[in-house]
């Protein structure tokens, strides 16, 4: 199918953006990657009457670690990242989620803002981000204000943006010299949505956790964290049975369904290998820092 007939807006700076967004109200949509979006409008799933173009504008494809954190901007693309010494070591949980976003194609010109904002459940950076407890920056009528990632998920492809608002940048915090991790991920064939995935950080203190994520993926309405798996390891040295039990308490946070991808129970199942596994990694490739 054809997309509904729109208007075209190509800006050249995030002020003009922002006012055509504004002006246009709940009718417009910005691109970015366009990944998510351009899909919805030939499925005419959505149909704004006006889509802002933001790849015009300049200072908007920033990926730099600055100011105690990494910052990833508005148009930086998966395969940015993907290959990026950035995200490697202790931002680790980061460069494993990159290469296993969607396929070559659409790591090609789809965003990480992008997809975070489509807030699709089954989307890998959600579960990354949790993770890595980023930040992120939201500019629109108001002004500009930073939102934690645990706030920034409503539900199904629905987030705390507003109306008029864009997404800026993610600010991961530099979680400091001993920490990696890892984001793993079962999917049915390349380019799949997940069946399940599992993004897990860990940050060593004096041989201890000093912090650790876990978020989950595709076992829930959103992007899940894995709280009371978290509380299991906060504090402790990660010995096997501590790791045991975190991925117990990970698999009961999970809230899966059946579907043709698996049962629930099996789904529950991955989650808590995955969690063992992931954390495992992340505690070896911390040690290694």
């Amino acid at each position: 199918m054809y997309p509904a007939r729109f208007e075209y807006f190509a800006p050249s700076t995030l002020d003009e953006a922002l006012a055509l967004l504004q002006q246009h109200g709940d009718e417009a949509k910005p691109l970015a990657g366009g990944q998510s979006l351009i899909p919805l409008m030939k499925l005419r799933f959505a149909a704004p009457s006006a889509v802002v173009d933001l790849n015009g504008i300049k200072g908007l494809d920033t990926l730099a670690e600055e100011g105690g954190a990494l910052r990833i901007a508005a148009l930086v693309r998966h395969r940015m990242c993907e290959r990026s010494d950035l995200l490697r070591g202790r931002y680790g949980v980061l460069g494993a989620a990159a290469p296993l976003i969607s396929d070559p194609l659409v790591r090609n010109l789809g965003t990480v803002c992008g997809s975070l904002a489509h807030a699709d459940p089954q989307g890998d950076w959600g579960s990354a981000m949790l993770a890595a407890r980023a930040e992120l920056v939201a500019r629109g009528p108001s002004g500009e204000r930073t939102i934690a990632v645990d706030d920034f998920f409503e539900g199904p492809f629905t987030t705390t943006l507003q109306p008029g608002e864009v997404l800026t940048e993610v600010r991961v915090p530099d979680p400091g010299p001993r920490a990696g991790g890892t984001y793993l991920k079962l999917e049915r064939k390349v380019g799949d949505f997940a069946t399940v995935g599992v993004a897990a950080q860990v940050a060593l203190d004096n041989g201890k956790v000093g912090q650790v994520g876990i978020g989950l993926t595709a076992v829930g309405p959103s992007n899940i964290r894995a709280s009371a798996a978290e509380q299991v390891l906060a504090g402790a040295e990660p010995t096997d049975g501590a790791l045991r039990e975190a991925a117990q308490q990970a698999a009961a946070e999970a809230h899966p369904y059946d579907d043709q991808r698996g049962t629930a129970e099996y789904k529950r199942q991955v989650v808590r290998v995955f969690t063992e596994r992931a954390l495992r990694t992340a505690v070896q490739a911390a040690r290694g820092a």
